[in-house]
């Protein structure tokens, strides 16, 4: 019978995405026409934002239970998709790099709806994760030490789950903070005004539909699988997984993860063409159908939890290597050995159900 992880899975290579990117465009030039921006995600966000204001206004007399039930299936829904669409902005997809200013101003526009400053401090720290995937202590989408020994169990995990949306804010600013910026005081300015309009001509249970939609929406949402399904480890060796289900219609493609990661300069809706370009580099990888699959096994499967990241240290990064030249230091031999030992065990039960 598995047992629950009682450490992080610690990988001593770099991080895959880098090396195939090269491999790919070496074969596949073509690709790089791909790279660039698509104005039409701002279509996608202003369809989105009025639609919520018009529900804001809808729910305004509405009773508990109605608002509770749309509060979860729609704004839940809306909301959670706008989050991922500040994920494309964070990468300047909707403008390019060329026109920060309106990025930064359609940032702030998708963001009115989720009743919480995000934007601005999530591009902060997701430019890490993308630079340090995995690295411990400096990728802020890892879990803390922590966090993994307070959400193992079958229970903890349905509040790990549940509390993303506060994890995933607070673990950033708390284990590596960043001084405030400008930017990040307008996000909060502009989000104080919508919010304050909002309760003002519509009533707290308007502002209350959007606020609690989003904290409900990146919960335990079937949209929240997406959190669990990119990185944490299903199948042994493999660290980033694509999700091609029809969710991906509504989350500006967040699901073709794998491809994001390899070419984070193509945007979202680009992505499926990656995959039909180079398919001998995608179409092996293990990859997931159902978010709400990937949230059952997440909870149901012992071996499973927020142990089952892969974690490395810095020092096997390309970065590391390019500033250390003339570093002979190496990583503890001792620890290497253990923590090979201890991750040579054989397939488990969630890697059956993935493959």
């Amino acid at each position: 019978m598995s047992k629950p992880r009682s450490d992080f899975i610690w990988e001593y290579t770099d991080e895959p995405h880098a090396s195939r990117r090269r491999e790919i465009l070496a074969k596949y030039p073509q690709m790089k026409k791909l790279f660039g921006y698509d104005w039409r995600i701002s279509l996608q966000f202003a369809a989105t934002v009025l639609i919520q204001v018009f529900m804001a206004y809808m729910v305004r007399n509405m009773s508990w239970t109605e608002l509770f039930v749309l509060t979860y299936v729609v704004s839940g829904t809306l909301n959670h998709s706008l989050s991922v669409g500040l994920h494309e902005l964070s990468h300047n997809l909707a403008f390019g790099p060329h026109r920060p200013l309106a990025n930064r101003l359609l940032g702030y526009f998708a963001n009115l709806p989720m009743g919480v400053p995000a934007f601005v401090t999530f591009k902060k720290y997701h430019r890490d994760h993308h630079k340090y995937l995995a690295v411990d202590g400096w990728d802020p989408d890892l879990p803390t030490r922590i966090e993994a020994k307070l959400f193992s169990s079958t229970l903890g995990k349905i509040l790990y789950v549940g509390l993303l949306p506060i994890t995933y804010s607070l673990r950033p600013i708390l284990v590596m903070p960043k001084k405030i910026d400008l930017h990040e005081v307008q996000n909060l300015v502009v989000q104080l005004i919508f919010d304050f309009f909002i309760y003002y001509f519509l009533g707290y249970k308007a502002l209350l539909y959007l606020v609690i939609g989003t904290l409900l929406g990146l919960g335990f949402h079937p949209i929240s699988g997406h959190f669990i399904a990119e990185h944490y480890v299903f199948v042994k060796g493999y660290e980033t997984y694509s999700y091609y289900g029809p969710l991906n219609l509504i989350t500006f493609n967040v699901g073709y993860h794998n491809e994001h990661h390899d070419f984070p300069n193509i945007p979202c809706w680009k992505l499926p063409q990656v995959r039909k370009i180079a398919p001998e580099y995608y179409d092996n990888l293990p990859c997931h159908n159902s978010w709400i699959k990937v949230l059952y096994d997440f909870v149901t499967c012992t071996e499973m939890g927020p142990y089952s990241r892969i974690h490395r240290d810095y020092k096997v990064t390309s970065e590391y290597a390019i500033l250390n030249k003339n570093d002979s230091s190496t990583l503890d031999k001792q620890s290497l050995a253990k923590d090979l030992n201890n991750n040579n065990s054989k397939g488990t039960e969630c890697e059956k159900k993935i493959e």
